[in-house]
């Protein structure tokens, strides 16, 4: 099969192409620069303890350094002169990361030369594309013009994205929701190693809200809080504002020693696009979205999006999984992200003075500085990584699921376990290796020898079980997890959410969860009557067009479903489990219906369709690396470049590269048709045509 074509270099690209990469997928990374990155120090990331984790993982390096990245030892909330509030991190709450962006795409830069499955093109810019039902043409133009074949498209191209432009998504949201001027120095402050909020510091030229953060090597950034329309700030204006308050934090009348490096002034947008699929081309980081007011990271979110498409990409490149596995890439993450943007719409008037008479309640203060400090230490609505409650992916309950810590979609807890080879690691440290994880909780294992428990007991039924999973799966055993009794036994997806936990040792039930996780689900009992054979393809209903930025109205669309495993002995998987997936997102419901246990739905996307379960891994099939992509000075069975031309309603469309016409398909959540929302399965179109009511969003430099 063809590589994955990834388009962006950014953080988030690079981080994708890695983490595919580790699901043994070849990628093709098309990179508009030459390659190396503008080191800005003003540009940096405030990572939190998943995401940090992922990167780590990936680059293969801490970056908790001296020299690259900095954990802050604690956080300080104050009020004029008054401290609020003191924060000590802790394995309770662990510190985020503050590492420049340069930095940390540069160790992601070096982890992908040492990679032989990933292939980085440089000076090659996007500008057309076609896909069709086996894969996706690309044409990049640079140094050499080239034609790119892939399996799949993921935008990692930041908030000017070509890719959304070209698939004739919409974007969109909110301009210039806040603006900070920033400044990063080499300063002594008196609170070393502790990150600072700032609110009507009692100076005048500091503003309403100042923040300082550590970076790495006595390094701060500072950010002031600037009106959004407010007047350009100029050189001496900010060096008058770094003044004032370096001696107002010093105590003293002149400023103390400090080294200026680098400043900027930083606008946020708040944007959504509209859709996050079309056929076999995907949106991820700032092409998909755009936030960052109160704390909230856009990089930490589009990290999230790399972490949540990988495994999906994956299990779809090496089975040909069908759609509703895709699908639900959109379904999770487009509804976690548009959650944060509301609750930070939501919080704006009351925090920048907007409040009205909420302002003068009582405590108003104080839970001002408690939604602040969730914002920026990754605690709350708008800091805590999302839970998929809702997901499509999540089985139906059952007389087995018991409740833990942790609710199904949420980021299971990183707790020691014991591998398979008998070491002692972190539970998030054994993600991302293409499978799924089962974890078994057994109080006393690490007193006995591993050589003893591993043949003794539930073990060997547990072990049988695993093996017979409808993919690859790791079992792990935890001494304990928060709110989960002794033998539960705990599903977690490669990406490190809850699938389901179980008491005990159920395989007929382990196997359904795991094929309600794959998007696998039976047909129901009543055959479909819509445009489908006999076979039953699947049927897409339609809804209402999708709200705008900062919100996302999501429609269950109830569907029963259930999952069938072959009938085995006590060691395997009973036949037959039932389940129920309520999905929807962007206003739309979805529902399938196949006509086999295993089968793909056929849908609208370009996905084939599969009419047996997927086979075992041992027999699937790779590629020899990314020099599978198909580079030519034309795509197959064409003879000259593809000329953009108006179509009609007054969008730009044009002839792909294999002779078609098209446009994107529906996916879910997808909005009413009609408009610039619909279109149909394989468009190709110019980067350089016009969009008639489409404008490049505002930004800084995305993923």
């Amino acid at each position: 099969m063809d590589p994955v074509i990834v388009a962006g270099a950014g953080p988030v690209g690079l981080t994708l192409a890695l983490a595919l990469a580790r699901h043994s997928v070849p990628t093709v990374v098309l990179d508009e620069g030459p390659g190396k990155d503008e080191q800005r120090p003003a540009r940096t990331a405030v990572l939190r303890e998943d995401t940090a984790a992922l990167v780590e993982r990936l680059a293969g390096g801490s970056f908790g350094g001296v020299t690259t990245g900095a954990r802050w030892s604690g956080w300080r909330s104050m009020r004029r002169k008054q401290v609020t509030r003191q924060l000590t991190f802790s394995d309770e709450l662990p510190s985020p990361l503050h590492v420049p962006q340069h930095v940390l795409t540069g160790a992601l830069r070096d982890a992908i030369a040492d990679e032989r499955l990933v292939k980085v093109a440089v000076e090659s810019k996007l500008d057309a594309l076609d896909q069709d039902a086996s894969g996706v043409t690309a044409h990049t133009r640079g140094h050499k013009d080239a034609w790119w074949r892939g399996s799949y498209l993921i935008g990692c191209d930041g908030p000017r994205s070509t890719v959304r432009k070209l698939l004739d998504i919409r974007f969109p949201g909110r301009t210039a929701v806040e603006r900070h001027a920033v400044a990063v120095l080499r300063a002594e402050l008196p609170w070393p190693g502790e990150a600072l909020l700032h609110r009507n510091p009692p100076w005048p030229r500091a503003g309403t809200e100042v923040t300082a953060r550590p970076l790495a090597g006595g390094l701060w950034r500072i950010d002031w809080l600037l009106p959004p329309r407010g007047d350009l700030v100029t050189p001496d204006a900010l060096l008058a504002r770094l003044r004032e308050t370096l001696a107002g934090w010093c105590g003293g009348s002149s400023t103390p020693p400090y080294e200026l490096l680098d400043t900027g002034v930083h606008t946020v947008h708040h944007r959504l696009a509209r859709r996050w699929r079309a056929g076999r081309c995907f949106l991820a980081g700032d092409a998909a979205h755009l936030l960052g007011t109160l704390g909230t990271q856009g990089l930490d979110e589009g990290l999230r999006d790399a972490d949540n498409l990988a495994w999906k990409l994956a299990h779809a490149w090496h089975h040909g999984a069908g759609g509703a596995l895709l699908d639900s890439y959109q379904v999770e993450r487009r509804a976690a992200v548009a959650t944060r943007l509301r609750a930070a719409d939501q919080a704006l008037p009351a925090l920048r003075g907007g409040g009205g008479l909420r302002a003068y309640v009582p405590g108003a203060a104080r839970g001002q500085e408690t939604l602040l400090t969730d914002g920026h230490v990754g605690c709350g609505q708008l800091g805590a990584p999302a839970a998929h409650t809702h997901s499509p992916l999540t089985p139906g309950p059952s007389d087995s699921t018991v409740e833990v810590a942790t609710e199904p979609g949420a980021p299971v807890v990183d707790v020691g376990v014991t591998a398979p080879d008998g070491s002692y690691v972190r539970l998030r440290g054994r993600l991302g290796l293409s499978q799924f994880l089962v974890v078994l909780v057994a109080p006393g294992t690490l007193v006995w020898d591993r050589r003893h428990w591993m043949t003794a007991g539930i073990m060997p039924r547990l072990a049988a079980a695993v093996s017979a999973l409808p993919c690859p799966a790791e079992l792990l055993v935890a001494e304990s997890y928060p709110g989960a009794a002794a033998h539960t036994v705990l599903l977690v997806r490669p990406d490190g959410h809850l699938v389901t936990a179980l008491s005990g040792v159920r395989p007929a039930e382990l196997y359904a969860a795991t094929e309600a996780a794959l998007g696998r689900a039976a047909p129901p009992e009543t055959p479909a009557k819509g445009r489908g054979g006999r076979g039953g393809t699947a049927k897409k209903g339609r809804g209402s067009a999708a709200p705008g930025a900062g919100g996302a109205s999501s429609v269950a669309g109830g569907a029963s479903s259930g999952a069938s495993g072959p009938a085995a002995g006590t060691n395997g998987p009973a036949a037959g489990a039932s389940g129920s997936a309520a999905s929807g997102a962007n206003g739309s419901s979805s529902g399938a219906r196949g006509s086999a246990p295993g089968a793909a739905a056929s849908e609208k996307t370009g996905e084939p369709t599969a009419g047996t379960a997927p086979a075992r891994p041992g027999g699937s099939t790779g590629a020899s690396g990314p020099t599978a992509a198909r580079e030519s000075a034309g795509p197959p069975g064409s003879t000259g470049r593809v000329e953009s031309r108006k179509s009609p309603s007054g969008t730009s469309g044009a002839s792909g590269p294999s002779g078609a016409t098209g446009a994107e398909a529906a996916g879910p959540g997808a909005g009413a048709s009609g408009g610039r929302d619909s279109a149909s399965p394989r468009r190709s179109a110019r980067a350089s045509a016009p969009h008639r009511g489409t404008r490049p969003a505002p930004g800084d430099k995305g993923s």
